[in-house]
């Protein structure tokens, strides 16, 4: 495999993941309500993305985040990264009431 293609994968699901995760745990609810599945560009290359909501819990949301750039394997097997928001204790409080 070629470095070049994994390191601009990576700058590309570094860049993504930051974006997705300096929402609020309110804004991921609601903007992942269903998977986000869209496009960048990086250069000549286009790369396919999909942001998944994992978990909502009382506490904490949990979002995943795939890149794949349509060759062989990332199409099969994307890149992927997660990361977890936790809920203010306010939020969290009063979902229980």
């Amino acid at each position: 495999m070629n470095a070049s293609r994994r390191q601009a994968m990576e700058r590309v699901l570094n860049t993504e993941s930051e974006r997705w995760s300096s929402l609020s745990p309110d804004q991921l609810t609601i903007e992942l309500r269903e998977s986000q599945d869209y496009q960048v560009k990086d250069g000549d290359q286009t790369y396919q993305l999909e942001v998944e909501l994992l978990e909502n819990t009382d506490t904490y949301v949990h979002v995943m985040v795939a890149v794949d750039d349509s060759r062989w394997p990332y199409a099969f097997f994307p890149m992927t990264s997660s990361f977890i928001r936790q809920k203010e204790a306010e939020t969290a409080r009063s979902s229980q009431t």
